[in-house]
């Protein structure tokens, strides 16, 4: 039992520190750098998200082993289980932070340059984003706020669905023990 919340304690800071380091190279890349005496400007932005890109594709490929170790999945049972994961993953992570981008100071300033490059918005963050447009113009009306209130509602009970169905076909596919290491680390319900 220790071991399980050590690892879910593991996980969790390793996913804030993933969010973290995505905000850091977010603001990095929108604060233009002076190139450091006699560099010329080497990198440039696409360097930048070119790195912060392959740093989290390492990481999301460390968090997939370590979950294939917990879950003790030998490889042919792995190729059905993770991209069940990766799925569930992927909408966890596209549903999650959609609002708190805006607690973390970024609301209203481009929220399509903070996403992963090559990733689509979700409607969840589509939605978001054109309640936060309306909430940052004072003189928006109160229908026009009912309405992207009311997409934002629809679009979050949309994605409850689809994560409720995603997490139902990871767990047709697991043991009982593997079922209940996911959902102590958070995956499962």
């Amino acid at each position: 039992m220790a071991k399980s919340r050590k690892l879910l304690l593991g996980m969790s800071i390793a996913l804030m520190l993933a969010v973290l380091i995505s905000v850091v190279f977010a603001e990095t890349e929108a604060k233009p750098q002076r190139p450091q005496r006699g560099q010329g400007n080497r990198q440039g932005k696409r360097g930048q998200r070119g790195d912060r890109a392959e740093f989290m594709a390492r990481m999301q490929q460390r968090m997939m082993e370590n979950i294939k170790t917990e879950l003790k999945a030998l490889d042919d049972e792995w190729k059905v289980i993770e991209p069940r994961v990766a799925k569930v993953m992927e909408l966890q992570r596209g549903n999650m932070f959609s609002g708190m981008r805006r607690l973390m100071g970024h609301g209203g300033r481009g929220g399509e340059g903070q996403r992963p490059e090559g990733r689509e918005q979700t409607a969840v963050e589509k939605a978001t984003e054109e309640l936060e447009k309306v909430l940052d113009n004072s003189e928006s009306s109160p229908d026009t706020i009912k309405t992207k209130l009311t997409a934002l509602r629809k679009a979050r009970e949309k994605a409850k669905q689809n994560m409720a169905k995603a997490q139902a076909e990871l767990k047709s596919v697991l043991t009982l023990r593997q079922e209940g290491t996911l959902v102590m680390l958070g995956m499962l319900e």
